[in-house]
């Protein structure tokens, strides 16, 4: 999926668009995309000027996004039909590595469970194949 495609999908936009490209996707089981990280994203003038960090609740928003993506694919609903998919939690949430501007974030999201519209995913995010971050999530489709 390209970003128009993504877009479809997230009613987020800039600057809170953080899934540039989704380059594989498995219904209801899995999927793959990334977020390529500019020095010139706002937040990096305040986090941290000298030493540019890409925010970590960021990290957790993007595998929110693309968990988002997967779940909306496989119910075959798009945030036009009406329906939105807000994050709802995250537990065993650790960041290993800081990201940087010129990274680029690989997001992974695996579905553990869905019940009654609100999904438990296990995400994870990666950088040259390192940990940045990884979680288990929790969406609720509404």
């Amino acid at each position: 999926m390209d970003v128009s495609e993504i877009r479809e999908y997230l009613p987020h936009r800039y600057p809170f668009l953080l899934v540039d490209r989704v380059v594989e996707l498995h219904l209801g089981e899995s999927i793959i995309g990334y977020k390529n990280v500019s020095v010139n994203e706002p937040f990096f003038d305040g986090h941290f000027p000298d030493k540019p960090v890409f925010p970590g609740v960021l990290l957790v928003e993007a595998m929110a996004q693309i968990s988002g993506i997967l779940g909306f694919k496989t119910m075959q609903k798009k945030p036009a039909d009406g329906s939105i998919y807000y994050f709802a939690g995250a537990d065993k949430l650790r960041f290993k590595r800081p990201v940087v501007p010129g990274d680029q974030i690989m997001l992974y999201s695996e579905v553990v469970s869905e019940r009654r519209g609100v999904w438990k995913f296990e995400v994870r995010s990666e950088v040259d194949g390192e940990m940045c971050s990884a979680a288990t999530i929790l969406c609720a489709d509404r």
